[in-house]
């Protein structure tokens, strides 16, 4: 078609239109905006849809009957795993290795679903989950160990923890302590539990305790100079003085937030900086520390680092000091901006993807076995896997869905809704029910990060 006869073709258009009738104009005007509305409509079933799937996938498949979250299907660990240490005495690579981890953080997502939704079932699952939590510190004789989960017998479990689940579990029984649906009794019950848990951290001078053949070693240091540690320990004080209203609490964390944490002269990213400026600084000030293991932190280590944007997110809320507040705040939006560089990864993600997911029969692919008298030791046999049998499917499903997921539960919990369009479509790009980890529940914990829509 030559230039003179689109001329002439959009002058006719233009005169049927003038021709039409004012009743027609209308109604194409108001179909036109059912239209749009229907449009937003989808958009919006769309995104619960893939929250109920998320919802639904993991309930039937990943927790266990004790409300702790697996972090896959596959054989339990028996006694004697736990006491021999296979695959390795930490746990790793095992359905067990992440439990209070992700049921700390799916409990506060949990909580909030049900605060939201009122429904008696949600409340019986966030219970279910804060019951998970309580017996992850309970099972062991060692007061202030949380383990990472149990094996077939309810009651055994590997010897050593981490920071990685100790705060998450943190996490998780605050966020239920502070809703409005527990039951005074059931408060009391996890109140005590916080309050043992934290009275023998505190003994220990904030150092995680091991159990077993480890008992009287540690792993995991609150008072570390990591941004890793440090948003979690000022969390950890101004938590306990909003529960207790105990001023010595208060006191603490005053002093905590100027002092420069343990080892900080030894990493020139945090050295002479105080906690609240290494909060403010934002989780890359740890990049050293997974460079050193060839690990990016955007790439494959996010997941990691929920937990502290969440600490951030709830201290804000704690705090009155408007200086502290805009540190929290700052160190909050740099997080999020940071994993803005990692939301986009999803893309790569194929959900009609059949690569070999090996962990299911841990046992073949960790067949390599040995006792391990150090934390040394354990690391070292856990880096002795088959990788043929074990398959790419684990790291796919890590750089590819918890990753970006992970981002944008971080960047969900910087507030409003400016990014909200991402975060929902990265949530709607998987389908739940092909997925062999559990670590999509981060799919829950960034949609209940953020700010619910009003009808």
């Amino acid at each position: 078609m030559n230039n003179r006869n689109i001329l002439r073709f959009i002058s006719e258009l233009q005169h049927i239109t003038l021709k039409l009738r004012i009743g027609f104009f209308k109604t194409l005007t108001v179909a036109f905006i059912l239209g749009v509305m229907a449009t937003a409509t989808n958009a919006q079933k769309t995104i619960s849809k893939a929250v109920e799937q998320a919802n639904k996938e993991l309930w039937a498949k990943f927790i266990d009957q004790y409300g702790i979250v697996y972090d896959f299907v596959g054989e339990i660990p028996t006694p004697e795993d736990c006491e021999l240490g296979r695959p390795n005495v930490m746990g790793w690579w095992s359905p067990i290795e992440n439990g209070s981890f992700f049921t700390g953080l799916y409990l506060s997502a949990a909580c909030e679903r049900a605060r939201r939704s009122g429904s008696k079932t949600d409340r019986d699952k966030a219970k279910r989950l804060a019951d998970g939590l309580l017996k992850c510190a309970s099972v062991s004789n060692v007061t202030g160990f949380v383990t990472r989960g149990v094996g077939t017998d309810g009651k055994c479990h590997y010897p050593l923890g981490s920071m990685d689940q100790t705060i998450p579990w943190y996490l998780g029984l605050y966020s239920y302590l502070m809703s409005d649906f527990p039951t005074t009794e059931h408060k009391q019950l996890v109140m005590n539990k916080l309050l043992e848990v934290t009275s023998a951290l505190y003994t220990l001078d904030w150092k995680l305790p091991c159990d077993g053949h480890f008992k009287g070693e540690f792993r995991g240091d609150l008072k570390s100079k990591n941004y890793l540690e440090v948003t979690c320990y000022l969390f950890t004080l101004r938590m306990m003085h909003q529960l207790t209203q105990d001023k010595i609490w208060l006191e603490r964390y005053r002093t905590a937030l100027y002092e420069k944490p343990r080892g900080s002269v030894e990493q020139p990213e945090v050295a002479n900086k105080t906690r609240i400026e290494i909060c403010a600084s934002g989780y890359r000030v740890d990049s050293a520390i997974f460079s050193v293991r060839n690990r990016n932190i955007d790439k494959s280590a996010l997941w990691i680092y929920v937990k502290n944007q969440a600490t951030l997110a709830f201290l804000v809320k704690m705090e009155n000091d408007e200086k502290i507040k805009t540190a929290y705040h700052t160190g909050i939006e740099q997080n999020a901006s940071n994993a803005m560089s990692a939301i986009g990864e999803y893309v790569n993600f194929d959900n009609n993807d059949n690569k070999v997911f090996g962990h299911a029969k841990w046992r073949e692919g960790y067949s390599e076995w040995f006792p391990q008298k150090t934390q040394a030791d354990g690391e070292r046999l856990s880096r002795m896997g088959d990788q043929e049998k074990l398959g790419p499917r684990k790291g796919y499903e890590r750089i590819y869905m918890t990753n970006p997921l992970a981002a944008a539960a971080i960047i969900a919990m910087a507030g409003g809704s400016a990014n909200r369009e991402i975060i929902e479509r990265v949530i709607c790009h998987f389908d739940y029910s092909k997925l062999n980890m559990s670590e999509f529940f981060f799919a829950e914990v960034a949609y209940y990060s953020l700010p619910e829509i009003s009808h």
